[in-house]
């Protein structure tokens, strides 16, 4: 029993091992009306955690027509207004592979730019979606204040048709906040992705320890199988 337990122990221990991270989503035509929800925290400087900020936002993939693959999304600003913080989510953004070539969206946010630049050491980014038309992701007006939803539609077209598409590296930006000391400006990045089914999207590195957890439980349980007929054999003789 004892190896049994440490055989568990040491499976879990493997499995929570590596850091978590959120995971990219993979599309397809098998994919078309199933939605995907990313939670974001908020953070300056590159990774100073800011408490209280935070965002939602679900991407409904809608049709897939030639080379471009269509969205309905809904951006809920989940910031702590009950604690005093507040912000404007006034951006979102993501990277593609492949490169996406063209964009285009309605709604709240209804600017797009691409190969443009996102704030907090973030980098280029291959699209981000704002609220106002300032010509850069990283100067951003309007958005969602908390507790707060905008919604609208977006396309993303590409050179050629797709067998599948990976979006992934998710950002929104935070501006006009309140409550957090000095930081009035913040990002945000993707730290959960679940499906519309309420699932986590399986990341591979994940499933790969989760196997290997499997296997090492597995193998205590063997030893302690095997060994046990032969101390009951000399037990008795």
């Amino acid at each position: 029993m004892r190896g049994l337990i440490t055989s568990v122990a040491a499976g879990f221990s493997l499995l929570f091992a590596a850091p978590a991270a959120a995971d990219p989503i993979l599309l397809s035509d098998t994919n078309v009306g199933e939605s995907f929800t990313i939670d974001f925290n908020g953070f300056v400087d590159g990774n100073v955690i800011v408490d209280g900020l935070g965002a939602q936002l679900t991407l409904t993939l809608t049709s897939i027509v030639g080379d471009v693959y269509n969205f309905a999304y809904s951006m809920t600003n989940t910031s702590d207004t009950d604690g005093g913080v507040d912000a404007r989510v006034s951006s979102f953004a993501f990277n593609t592979d492949p490169d996406i070539s063209g964009a285009t969206s309605t709604g709240t946010y209804n600017f797009t730019n691409i190969d443009s630049n996102y704030p907090n050491q973030i980098g280029t980014v291959d699209v981000c979606f704002q609220a106002a038309n300032t010509g850069s992701c990283a100067g951003n007006r309007g958005g969602v204040y908390g507790g707060d939803t905008g919604t609208g539609t977006l396309s993303l077209s590409f050179d050629s048709a797709l067998s599948s598409l990976t979006l992934d590296d998710f950002f929104v930006r935070y501006q006009s906040v309140t409550g957090a000391g000095d930081i009035t400006s913040a990002s945000g990045s993707q730290v959960s992705t679940s499906t519309s089914s309420g699932n986590e999207v399986p990341e591979p590195n994940m499933m790969i320890l989760f196997g290997l957890a499997a296997l090492m439980i597995f193998a205590g349980t063997r030893r302690r199988r095997a060994v046990k007929p032969l101390a009951g054999r000399i037990a008795y003789s």
